[in-house]
């Protein structure tokens, strides 16, 4: 598992994960009243935040794309 996201695209994921988590669950907007679209952006914020978490992107190895500097 090499690491292939930077210190840039981290931050925008643990963000925009954390933007996804809050309005799936504490918005209260009714465009996130239904179910799929309210645990679509739960799943999607945990996935963003995982990656950010790990430094790792599995579609990023699959296309041999680096964000970060080696």
């Amino acid at each position: 598992m090499t690491i292939n996201v930077g210190t840039t695209d981290r931050i925008l994921r643990a963000a925009l994960g954390a933007v996804l988590l809050f309005l799936a669950f504490f918005s209260g907007l009714p465009a996130f009243d239904a179910g799929i679209v309210k645990y679509g952006a739960a799943i999607v914020g945990v996935v963003m935040l995982v990656v950010a978490a790990v430094r790792m992107c599995p579609i990023y190895s699959i296309f041999g794309i680096k964000t970060c500097r080696v």
